[in-house]
């Protein structure tokens, strides 16, 4: 389940509530995005209030747009948010599509598919111990987990997939609908390029979608899918918006049961409002 991090409006004792609920709820993971040209929350800062506020569920970053970041000031963070919760973390990474959100940093957008490649690869050299740069000393706290947390990808293309097939642990994905046959497809291309990279670990393959229950379900989802994809133009993003379909329980009981057969390890839900009793909500569809 990803907190509301997203919905303008949401406050402390809002976000707190939320994260008690996951973490009593029937959830595996509590999940937060990533933009920084929107009204949404700091995603790192919220990671460490989720830390602090759940003793049992796993955090997810669903997904840092790293080239965006400093590596070596992000890898920290990570560790040290590792250390709060006890080790509990797995970040999710990608390049993102949005030139605004790094011109928001004044990060260059170009190369970016380079640049992820070489910061994971010293974020993990931080994490291990080693120096990253003559006269510096290794850069702590150490991490709980060995190696630093797991490490998702946010790739779909076969060359963004083959590029993460060398250092990720698996899949963030995301999708609008979400189709079963698409992301069984995926996650086919996934395993693939593991075993194009010589791999014999299975990887971790997860995907997203938006959702929303109660009065004006529809509509809600929806709106809020256009107001997120606005910023592709108006028509791409009513266009985009149409494919959500998870705004009953029926639907998203369907969903749940052939995203699984599908091959996932991990649905995560995305909400579209604040209000907490639509974990209620979800909770009561999914039985």
């Amino acid at each position: 389940m990803t907190l509301p991090s997203f919905v303008r409006g949401t406050d402390r004792d809002t976000t707190l509530e939320w994260c008690r609920r996951i973490d009593g709820g029937p959830f595996a993971s509590l999940a937060l995005g990533d933009r920084f040209a929107y009204w949404s929350h700091e995603l790192v800062t919220s990671l460490a209030f989720a830390a602090a506020a759940t003793e049992r569920v796993r955090l997810v970053s669903t997904v840092v747009v790293l080239p965006a970041y400093d590596e070596v000031r992000l890898a920290k963070q990570a560790a040290t948010i590792d250390v709060l919760s006890g080790g509990r973390l797995t970040l999710g990474v990608g390049v993102g599509g949005r030139e605004q959100d790094f011109a928001a940093l004044g990060a260059p957008f170009a190369g970016r598919l380079t640049r992820l490649d070489e910061q994971v690869a010293v974020m993990r050299r931080i994490w291990k111990g080693e120096e990253i740069a003559d006269g510096v000393p290794p850069i702590g706290p150490e991490p709980v987990q060995a190696g630093g947390p797991p490490l998702l990808s946010a790739a779909m293309g076969p060359k963004s997939l083959a590029r993460s097939a060398r250092w990720a642990d698996g899949l963030a994905g995301f999708d609008l609908a979400p189709d079963p046959d698409s992301v069984a497809a995926t996650f086919g291309s996934v395993h693939a390029a593991w075993e194009s990279a010589g791999r014999s670990d299975r990887p971790w393959c997860s995907t997203s979608a938006w959702f929303a229950l109660g009065d004006g379900a529809s509509e809600r989802l929806h709106g809020y899918a256009r107001a997120y994809l606005s910023t592709f133009g108006p028509e791409a993003a009513h266009a985009m918006a149409a494919l959500c379909r998870l705004s009953d329980p029926g639907a998203i009981r369907d969903a749940v049961a052939a995203i699984e057969v599908a091959g996932a390890d991990e649905l995560v839900l995305v909400p579209t409002t604040a209000e907490p009793a639509e974990l209620d909500r979800l909770v009561a569809a999914l039985g």
